[in-house]
């Protein structure tokens, strides 16, 4: 709704920003308690007010003393745009903004998920993008007015890929949890002619003998000039991060000063497995001279905000570069590592530092068996990951989803002991499980004090097809229950493949830990069990107030049969905290 005041008169005192005697306060919402949108005195009427749902609350405050004329107004309620969400499951199609070709509505909240069957990848390719242009770009407020988001999971769970306006056409998109979405807003001004993208699935092959060593696109244009950024560029406008790409045939890049502290960086967009760092100096076309890097340290963040130098054993591990400007000097990586931003950080240099590079890798999801299960997705509601105690006792267990949460799960006691503290996951159905990703915990309430990084050194493993009867995973050689190597810091996630086994129920029992003590988000690689079909199905609603999203969660249609009433129309609904299985008045538990 939209509120204008044309007058306003009152008797008024301000001291020290108080409004002391006749005033207007307009709340955000149906309640005092509300967000305070404005608190207004004397005789200028306020711009006109604008809720963000569909309610405003106005309390009109005034003392015996002065009297004032008061106050008019006039409201306009307007709607908030149409049943714009969809879910997508065929092979591929089309995803456009509301009205496309035509301008898009206002205030509209949509969602568009794109669901991906087992064993199957999907690309997001924008054919036509052009959404309000933030006039102040560069900032955190970039796309504050109309947006798109894209998201690796189901939105406001999984990880956020990026958030684009203006008419620059965003760069080809995947998906590397089997969920991939759209979350469209448009405010109630200015109106472009929207978007339209196709995506496309395609079959992945998989082989126990498949290589981690693919190109991931700095040389073949795949990974787009706004995914390479630098901390600096030389002055003169020829040496800019676009141009660090392997084989760039003008000059490469280089920073304004030539130091340590400088680097270059790449945002690969979900999370990888990086394998190899291939180098390459520059002969510059200006002056003909060499320029080139003979040492680097490498360091990856799983979200850009926390970075970890790479380590071989216990020091920070220096990579051996280019002895010439012209050569490519390819370095494999000791032990692999989980990343989605990558950044090289020159340490010693000829004449200069210049750097081309390429980077190697794969998917995780490439090895047999290793599809995400849904905790990184959010495929896995929060009432399948449980523990045996929790710390915040207000949090959720959604704390504990890898690399989607900004914190992590921590057990209740301060001094735990080993082997009595456990984080479950339930996967809805039997699986076929082959591996365990893991990864330290931020802090509680988004703390970034160093006491609250937490992560887990050493644990165990268990499995359960019931949830009552639990089996340890073995060494092989000692038969004893397998202490599975965990995380040596906070961020950086730790890939552990096993044995298929056959399971519903995972546990993990932390043995050793940090300092800090435990903390810990996990997720689980796996597939569906031979000749098995799960049913995947999703639904969304956004609430325009607080812009909360509401999903189905997929489960095999024989357990929804065992819990829920069929005699409902929809057929399937379940609640449980923030998620349901469908919109429905009447769900009711048999």
């Amino acid at each position: 709704s939209i509120l204008k005041i044309p007058q306003l008169q009152s008797g008024y005192s301000i001291l020290n920003g108080f409004f002391l005697y006749d005033y207007v306060e307009i709340h955000d919402g149906n309640s005092e308690s509300a967000d305070l949108l404005g608190k207004h005195c004397s005789n200028i009427a306020p711009a006109p007010i604008i809720s963000s749902g569909p309610s405003l609350h106005i309390k009109f405050v005034s003392d015996y003393a002065h009297q004032g004329a008061g106050f008019s107004l006039r409201y306009e309620i307007f709607k908030t745009g149409s049943d714009c969400s969809r879910n997508f499951t065929s092979p591929s199609g089309l995803i456009e903004s509301p009205g496309f070709p035509d301008k898009y509505p206002h205030n509209l909240e949509c969602s568009f998920i794109i669901i991906v069957p087992s064993s199957m990848d999907v690309s997001l390719t924008f054919l036509t993008f052009d959404l309000e242009n933030d006039p102040l770009p560069g900032g955190e407020g970039d796309c504050k007015y109309d947006w798109l988001e894209v998201w690796d999971g189901l939105p406001g769970v999984g990880p956020l890929i990026g958030r684009y306006c203006g008419t620059r056409v965003p760069p080809e998109i995947q998906s590397s949890t089997g969920i991939l979405s759209l979350s469209f807003h448009t405010d109630m001004a200015v109106a472009k002619d929207g978007f339209s993208a196709r995506y496309n699935m395609t079959h992945k092959e998989v082989s126990e003998t498949f290589h981690c060593s693919n190109p991931f696109g700095l040389e073949s244009g795949k990974i787009t000039d706004d995914q390479i950024i630098a901390s600096s560029s030389f002055y003169d406008g020829h040496w800019l991060p676009r141009q660090a790409r392997l084989n760039y045939n003008d000059n490469a890049w280089t920073p304004s000063e030539d130091s340590n502290r400088e680097y270059i960086q790449v945002d690969l967009h979900t999370l990888k497995v990086l394998t190899g760092i291939a180098t390459q100096g520059a002969i510059s076309k200006e002056t003909q001279k060499t320029y080139y890097v003979t040492t680097f340290k490498l360091e990856v963040s799983t979200n850009g905000e926390d970075w970890m130098v790479y380590r071989h054993g216990k020091n920070h591990k220096i990579f051996h570069a280019n002895a010439d400007a012209t050569e490519v000097v390819l370095n494999r990586i000791p032990q692999p590592v989980l990343a989605r931003f990558v950044r090289i950080r020159p340490q010693t240099w000829k004449n200069g530092i210049a750097l081309r590079f390429e980077l190697y890798g794969c998917q995780i999801t490439d090895a047999p068996c290793s599809e995400l299960q849904g905790m990184l997705s959010g495929l896995l509601p929060d009432s399948q990951i449980s523990a045996s105690s929790m710390r915040d006792i207000h949090g959720s267990m959604g704390a504990a989803r890898l690399v989607a949460s900004r914190s992590g799960w921590f057990p209740n006691p301060t001094q735990p002991i080993a082997g009595e503290e456990w984080l479950q996951v339930d996967l809805g159905v039997p699986k076929t499980v082959r591996g365990i990703i893991t990864q330290g915990a931020r802090g509680l309430e988004g703390s970034t004090s160093a006491e609250n990084r937490a992560f887990v050194r050493k644990y165990k493993l268990a499995h359960s097809l019931t949830g009552k009867d639990w089996t340890y995973i073995t060494d092989s050689k000692t038969g004893l229950a397998k202490i599975f190597e965990g995380n040596s810091n906070y961020d950086t996630p730790e890939l552990r493949r096993f044995d298929e086994i056959v399971a519903q129920y995972i546990r993990v029992f932390p043995e050793r830990w940090s300092p800090a003590g435990i903390g810990m988000r996990m997720e689980v690689l796996g597939c569906d069990l031979p000749g098995e079909n799960t049913h995947t199905h999703t639904h969304t609603h956004t609430h325009t107030h607080t812009h909360t999203h509401i999903f189905m969660i997929r489960e095999s249609v024989a357990k929804v049969d065992n819990l829920y009433s069929k005699n409902l129309n929809p057929s399937y609904c379940r609640s449980d905290n923030n998620i349901i299985r469908l919109m429905s008045s009447n769900c009711s538990k048999v």
